[in-house]
């Protein structure tokens, strides 16, 4: 005989299975006729994936295969806890050039310092994500603005480029900092090594023409290959041209950082500002390929799914990853239906780590640059550039400072440059909202604001105000002085203020005081303010935390509509007492 309640429990844990990794439930009812579209989508992204992985490997400051672990690993783990069906997380080029700066102060030049610090902030991101996203912190996808993130990443992509030009060239240089870079590079092109600036521009236009005129080809792993047949028909070691060398074969040898590591807090707090910034790009790259094939994403399931991500780097040696729009496009222009596309990326992968590493040994170190060159020159979003000049010069001149900002100071303090920016932003515009002096325009229902609708009908002693934000600590003193400006500039003296409470979402307790303050402030002049349209849950707040002052409360908020107000002016107006209106309360 069945048993009901044995069946609901299987039904809740299944439930509750595949809402953590919803991976699983695509791949239970996965449709065959994906398939061969996936299988080739998977090739193609791991054509693209590995060499790209190698190249930034490079960027970390570790050897190849480390970047190899790292494009592995995580896409596994994605298939399952992901929500996307078209996103490839790896190794991303302002991720990388985070941990060199991060691991480069505190190694102290330890190599195997080094590796274990790496292991360690990949583990600790993999842990502030999952713990965000069971906190349902999924919003912070949207703490950094889009202007200022794309300043982000316009100046670690040029840093990135800088960084390349050495290999590229064939020069050595020693210099820290974008700019100190850039004056020793150009003070060194007298060294430049000609065969090595030969292969790498020749690959570095042979890619760009890929990326033009043939997106679906694996253009990574084609120079890639021509860099190191060249390498070999023209004996070009012997003529100094610098190579990857040897790249070791198999699984990953696992060693675990100790629980100092894991405690330093210099590296959780780097691990911080990783996890803001992978997020963030990663769930720019999500909600654009989501919304490009018409279905939604869960940003708490993908924080989840990022830190399972990392966990897993993690454990394989590798270093953190995130969402890539590069191997993403890949994916969609291929035709890649589901997470299937992330498992044959992985097996392919890893079919080449453990039989076909020896032939890497020959790729030249000049077109892995050109690679990483190419690829940087994705994180410019020209268009976003081009909509901010037309449409907001404030918000462009933030972008620019961001990216002025990165160059500076570098990747990690330019991390906390973009928050801060982001915060004085957000203060700025909620400090500073739009306003108006509403009228009644005849033809329409409601009231406007009179610069809008010149012809809207104001009422001689009525100034009827809207403050389009919630009043706080932060924007009540500005609230104040603009109600005084417009008293200053009416065309009749105002005997009544109303303000239309409407857009307050929250008043707290500094903006009631201070409005207490205008309210005997403008009494003493014989002007009432008074609020229309508060809404319950504020009058219910402040009834409760001010209970000691309800008389002057009460006089405060005694219109549901503008309308009402309206009306009870013109009743005042003509019963107007001596005294002004004192006490007077119109009940709509």
């Amino acid at each position: 005989m069945n048993d009901p309640h044995r069946a609901d429990k299987k039904t809740g844990l299944r439930q509750r299975i595949l809402h953590v990794a919803p991976g699983i439930e695509a791949l239970v009812h996965y449709q065959p006729a994906w398939l061969r579209s996936d299988i080739g989508a998977g090739l193609s992204v791991a054509a693209v994936a590995l060499p790209v992985g190698v190249a930034y490997a490079d960027l970390v400051g570790v050897p190849a295969v480390y970047g190899i672990y790292s494009a592995i690993f995580p896409l596994l783990v994605y298939a399952l806890f992901g929500s996307s069906r078209q996103l490839v997380v790896g190794p991303d080029a302002p991720l990388c050039l985070l941990v060199a700066a991060s691991l480069s102060l505190l190694a102290g030049g330890d190599p195997a310092r080094y590796l274990s610090l790496m292991v360690a902030m990949t583990l600790l991101t993999g842990v502030l994500l999952v713990i965000a996203g069971l906190f349902r912190l999924g919003f912070i996808a949207n703490f950094l603005s889009q202007p200022i993130l794309t300043g982000y990443l316009t100046g670690a992509a040029l840093i990135i480029m800088v960084g390349q030009l050495p290999k590229l060239f064939g020069i050595s240089i020693d210099a820290g900092g974008f700019f100190p870079k850039v004056a020793q590079i150009a003070s060194r092109l007298d060294q430049v090594h000609l065969p090595t600036l030969i292969l790498g521009c020749s690959m570095l236009i042979l890619l760009i023409v890929f990326k033009r005129i043939a997106l679906s080809l694996p253009g990574a792993l084609i120079v890639s290959a021509l860099g190191g047949i060249a390498v070999a028909v023209f004996n070009l070691q012997h003529l100094g041209v610098a190579v990857l060398g040897n790249v070791p074969g198999g699984l990953p040898t696992l060693h675990f950082p100790s629980l100092s590591a894991l405690g330093n807090a210099t590296l959780l707090r780097d691990a911080a500002g990783i996890v803001l910034m992978s997020f963030t790009s990663g769930m720019l790259t999500v909600k654009s390929f989501a919304r490009r094939n018409h279905y939604e994403v869960d940003a708490n399931q993908e924080l989840i799914a990022f830190g399972a991500c990392n966990l897993a780097s993690g454990i394989g040696q590798g270093f953190p990853v995130t969402g890539t729009g590069s191997r993403t496009a890949v994916n969609d222009a291929m035709g890649g239906k589901s997470q299937l596309v992330g498992i044959v990326a992985a097996g392919a992968m890893f079919l080449v780590l453990l039989f076909f590493t020896a032939p890497l040994a020959v790729v030249p170190s000049t077109v892995l640059a050109a690679v990483i060159i190419v690829s940087s020159y994705g994180l410019f979003d020209l268009a976003a550039l081009r909509d901010l000049y037309a449409t907001s010069r404030r918000e462009l001149a933030l972008c620019l400072t961001t990216s002025l900002g990165v160059l500076i100071l570098g990747m990690l303090p330019g991390i906390l440059l973009a928050i801060a920016l982001s915060l004085l932003w957000l203060l700025h515009v909620g400090s500073n909202p739009t306003e108006a002096v509403l009228g009644k325009v005849p033809e329409l229902k409601g009231y406007f604001s009179v610069d809008v609708h010149p012809h809207a009908r104001t009422t001689p002693g009525l100034l009827l105000y809207r403050f389009d934000s919630s009043l706080v600590f932060f924007n009540v003193d500005a609230f104040r002085d603009r109600i005084r400006k417009k008293i200053d500039a009416a065309a009749t003296p105002v005997e009544w203020v109303v303000v239309d409470a409407s857009p307050f979402n929250v008043i707290d307790a500094t903006a009631l005081g201070k409005i207490d303050e205008l309210r005997e402030e403008l009494s003493a002049q014989g002007i009432t303010i008074n609020f229309a349209g508060v809404r319950p849950e504020l009058r219910t707040f402040f009834k409760t935390a001010w209970a000691k002052q309800r008389s002057k409360i009460e006089g405060q908020f005694n219109f549901s509509t503008i309308d009402a107000a309206v009306v009870a002016f013109r009743v005042y107006a003509d019963k107007k007492p001596a005294a002004g209106l004192g006490t007077f309360v119109y009940t709509s």
